[in-house]
């Protein structure tokens, strides 16, 4: 609460509003929609970092991807790459999926025999821009980044490091308010939501689940966050434990 107040504050302040019911009037009769960005700014948490909290990476790494290389190499043949497809749900600045593209990298090695496709999303137009740009303090990059991860797939720039070139390619970033639908999204192999959901209201968190069910392949992965659970929230999901990690699949008939 305290934050939220902190930052409203300051929004306040910039806009030269008195009250929130000020700022509110402001906001409602702002064609543009700019000032409506700027609350969704104020009031999103970007906090996040590379390879937050490495139990889903591993997971990834050592579970899921092989396990989805091995299910797409049945039904392909040999006749065409095999298509990954993985979205970050709440993808706040990227860090998260570019650090998916790492584990990608690191494993399969040359990604090209591959039909790849990373997409994170997020609500906030300052957070895409960002993440889009793939550029990062030194302080955001000693957050959860080894040396060696650092020297492979980053260039410094003065006081900045950048992602590369061949790791921005593999991902994608849009804007996307998880409250409305998005179907037309598209489907995927494996859907990362973590620390998204416990910033909406049960109803909402049922009705997000709901819908990233209906966007998940019928032997997709979902990944949410470790202090999660999908218990009296999405009974379409079915966890599966893997070593010390949780994860969810559709369960048969979803």
């Amino acid at each position: 609460t305290y934050l939220i107040e902190n930052r409203f504050s300051k929004l306040l302040a910039e806009l030269g509003c008195e009250s929130y019911e000020e700022l509110y009037r402001k906001v409602k009769s702002d064609g543009s929609k700019r000032l409506e960005q700027k609350v969704i700014d104020a009031i999103t948490t970007n906090e996040t970092l590379f390879f937050r909290d490495r139990g889903p990476f591993d997971l990834l790494q050592n579970k899921i991807i092989p396990d989805l290389i091995d299910k797409r190499s049945k039904k392909s043949s040999g006749l065409f790459a095999i298509r990954i497809r993985i979205w970050s749900a709440g993808c706040s600045t990227g860090q998260e999926i570019y650090s998916i593209a790492i584990v990608l990298k690191e494993l399969l090695k040359d990604t090209s025999k591959y039909n790849i496709r990373l997409l994170g999303t997020d609500i906030s137009d300052s957070a895409i821009a960002q993440a889009s740009r793939g550029i990062y303090n030194k302080f955001e990059i000693e957050r959860g980044l080894p040396k060696s991860i650092l020297q492979e797939y980053f260039t410094r720039e003065g006081n900045f490091w950048k992602v590369k070139d061949e790791i921005r390619a593999m991902c994608t970033f849009r804007k996307l308010n998880l409250m409305y639908p998005f179907k037309s999204i598209g489907k995927f192999d494996i859907i990362f939501c973590r620390n998204v959901a416990i910033y909406f209201s049960i109803e909402d968190r049922k009705l997000l689940f709901k819908r990233l069910a209906e966007v998940l392949e019928k032997d997709g992965y979902l990944i949410i966050g470790s202090t999660e659970s999908l218990t009296n929230i999405c009974p379409l999901f079915a966890p599966k434990r893997h070593l010390r990690s949780i994860y969810y699949q559709l369960r048969d008939g979803a």
